[in-house]
């Protein structure tokens, strides 16, 4: 078995192909467009790519297999090809009009399904086919409009009044809008391609709908006992969804400045650095190396972290590459002065942990440069302030057609060490610190916790392993190649076996600084199993299909922030969990299975959780049942819309006709008040006498 590896960190995906076979990929296209991209993934070194339309035998309906005797057309179709070193992209693309026919036109679509055709893709060397490709195209017609725009204007209604139009999602003149079902210009024929998915609410039409507080509406799923007596007596035409317009003044947005502002005092320029802040300079500008973004990609100009270490491979070649800030750059400290790098240059003789691939060009026409392999920055630090910071930078030879991987690593010491380690009085995880493990259960404690770390050509086999890193969540893995005929007990035996490499501990400590010796200092692991061994799992009845294949391994880590050393926050670990999560594994092939090899991807996740440090405080009686009080959605009677007509939140009619009713509503509700009581008529009857 071989293995492919593949590394993502925070939802950000970095993969590596060093491939040395020739596939295809992906292994079979369902083409839908005019256009479609597909990758030749080997040497591309002396291959003839070919594209053939593939007739269907009318007896047995099988596609007729091509050879290597075509070219890079067929019929409407073309196939560009751009080579690499080792990834070819290919494109297909159809070269006929796909608009539908109008009178007396030639060169159209018939019917609204234009194309049904299949293709094949080839690559030969020497009249040997090294890869086949089947591709399925099913085109539709383009119903958009092609033709000449009129030149009349037209005349847009006031939109406070009355609708802007009976059909908005109606966006082309004398063509048919997919998916908008009240478009006079689509045919019953194109609106079954899309009757199922229309545009809905006021775009897709229903431009006057009633609104929850119409007396005559009833969409609302609970009706209260006082709605007919609050509701709204309005017409349709006097609706919210008219539209509302504010003639406010226009203010000019302010665009956010990536600078420091100087401040009038050059002496004092901060009052010291925090986790987390960027690093600046002596222009006043961020201090930069390379790191990798959340794409996955290098930076060059990424700024740096205080107190956040991290240790980054970025891929370059000798076209690619790009210097970062120079050296004599000097570093603010926090306290208002600045310090000089103290740099060392080496040289590096043995490539071969950088070089990663090469071409194999004549040595005479190689250009080569002498550039940046790795470099290693230390920052002495104090409190709140810089110390000192030592740069060793390793030089060598990159030539044209290498493939550089440079290191770039960011350690941050106290300057109270007494040697690498960090202060023992600081004893909380900092984000960028490996994780501790420990096997307790074995004479020898030492563990790991690690997920997969991409090397060589890509194969799990000659792959290296990489810490969990705290505070970053990762998602890493590799792709197994397996067989038509493999065994699905063996199969789940083998993913299990790889995901469980990564876990090499029974318990992860709790802080930076946990004793080996101290039980408490540590939490257990908690593992939940894939299989129980009661369960009889399905060993899969169909040949290329395994279900229950435990491919995802998940590690969830719940933290807590427990103080603070220097004012720098405290993290401290409070749990552990691991589990598995099973997918069905199902054998892809593309026109013919013989042979070939379908893929299993395997991922390892890392999740950290932040926790109160605490439970919070739970509420009293009193307190619950006077915030329950007012919640319409847990009570009958919900005070907050007893006025609501004469509120601001109430469109329907000016606010100031809404205050006027309201006031007046209330003055003849105290009048009738003041009249029902005994003394009001003995004070008119002695009136009238």
């Amino acid at each position: 078995m071989f293995y492919r590896c593949y590394l993502f960190h925070v939802a950000c995906v970095k993969t590596y192909f060093f491939l040395s076979f020739s596939v295809f990929q992906p292994s079979f296209i369902h083409m839908s467009g005019p256009r479609v991209n597909l990758l030749f993934l080997g040497n591309s070194s002396g291959v003839n790519f070919s594209l053939f339309l593939s007739p269907r035998d009318e007896e047995t309906g099988i596609l007729q297999l091509a050879s290597c005797n075509g070219s890079e057309r067929a019929a409407d179709w073309n196939l560009n090809v751009t080579r690499g070193m080792n990834i070819s992209k290919l494109t297909i693309s159809l070269t006929r009009n796909l608009q539908m026919c109008l009178p007396n036109a030639t060169d159209c679509c018939t019917t609204p399904l234009c194309v049904v055709e299949a293709l094949q893709v080839l690559a030969c060397r020497d009249s040997v086919m090294l890869a086949r490709l089947l591709v399925q195209a099913e085109i539709y017609a383009n119903s958009s409009f092609t033709g000449n725009v009129s030149e009349n204007a037209t005349i847009i209604p006031n939109q406070v009044f009355q609708p802007l139009g009976s059909c908005p999602c109606d966006l082309t003149a004398e063509a048919c809008d997919v998916r908008c079902c009240c478009d006079l210009e689509c045919t019953p024929d194109l609106k079954q391609l899309f009757n199922k998915s229309c545009f809905t609410g006021v775009f897709g039409g229903d431009v006057n709908p009633p609104f929850d507080q119409l007396c005559s509406s009833q969409s609302m799923e609970y009706i209260p006992d006082w709605f007919p007596f609050l509701c709204v007596q309005s017409s349709l035409n006097n609706t919210p969804f008219l539209g509302y317009f504010y003639h406010g003044s226009i203010s000019t947005p302010k665009v956010p400045s990536f600078k420091i502002s100087l401040q009038p005092s050059p002496g004092k320029l901060f009052t010291g650095y925090s986790q987390g802040d960027p690093i600046m300079t002596e222009e006043n500008e961020y201090f930069t190396i390379p790191q990798q973004s959340m794409a996955g990609q290098c930076v060059v100009n990424a700024p740096v972290a205080y107190l956040q270490d991290f240790d980054v491979r970025c891929l370059t070649s000798l076209a690619s590459y790009e210097e970062g800030l120079p050296h004599d750059v000097r570093v603010n400290s926090g306290a208002g002065d600045f310090i000089q790098q103290n740099v060392v240059y080496r040289n590096i003789t043995d490539t071969g942990k950088f070089i990663t691939e090469s071409e194999s060009l004549p040595t005479a026409e190689v250009l080569c440069q002498n550039v940046t392999f790795a470099e290693h920055y230390t920052f002495i630090w104090k409190d709140k302030n810089i110390e000192q910071v030592n740069v060793t930078v390793f030089l060598g030879s990159l030539c044209d057609g290498e493939i550089l991987t440079q290191r770039f690593t960011v350690q941050f010491l106290s300057l109270e060490s007494t040697n690498t380690t960090e202060l023992f009085g600081n004893p909380g995880y900092q984000v960028g610190k490996p994780v501790r493990a420990a096997n307790l259960n074995a004479s020898d404690t030492s563990g790991s916790l690690n997920i997969w770390q991409p090397a060589g050509r890509g194969l799990c086999t000659s792959a290296t392993h990489t810490p969990v890193i705290f505070g970053l969540d990762s998602l890493s893995g590799c792709t197994l190649e397996v067989g038509i005929d493999e065994d699905c007990r063996l199969l789940r035996g083998n993913v299990t076996e790889k995901l469980n490499s990564l876990i090499q501990a029974t318990h992860i400590g709790k802080r930076d600084n946990s004793s080996d010796s101290d039980v408490n200092d540590w939490v257990k692991i908690i593992r939940l199993d894939p299989f129980d061994s009661d369960i009889n799992v399905s060993t899969g009845s169909f040949k290329g299909i395994c279900p229950d294949i435990p491919a995802n391994l998940n590690i969830r880590i719940i933290f807590a922030e427990v103080g603070a050393v220097q004012g720098i926050p405290q993290q401290e670990i409070l749990a552990v969990q691991i589990s598995y999560s099973t997918v069905i594994w199902q054998f892809q092939c593309g026109l013919t299975c013989e042979n070939s090899t379908s893929f299993l991807p395997i991922t390892a996740a890392v999740q950290f959780i932040e926790v109160p440090a605490q439970p919070p405080v739970p509420m009293t009686r009193s307190q619950t049942n006077s915030w329950a009080e007012f919640d319409c959605n847990r009570n009958d009677v919900c005070w907050p819309q007893l006025f609501y007509p004469v509120t601001r939140f109430y469109t329907g009619e000016p606010y100031s006709q809404c205050l006027a009713k309201g006031l007046s509503l209330a003055f003849l509700v105290l009048l009738a008040a003041i009249m029902s009581n005994p003394w009001f008529s003995k004070i008119w009857n002695s009136c009238l006498v």
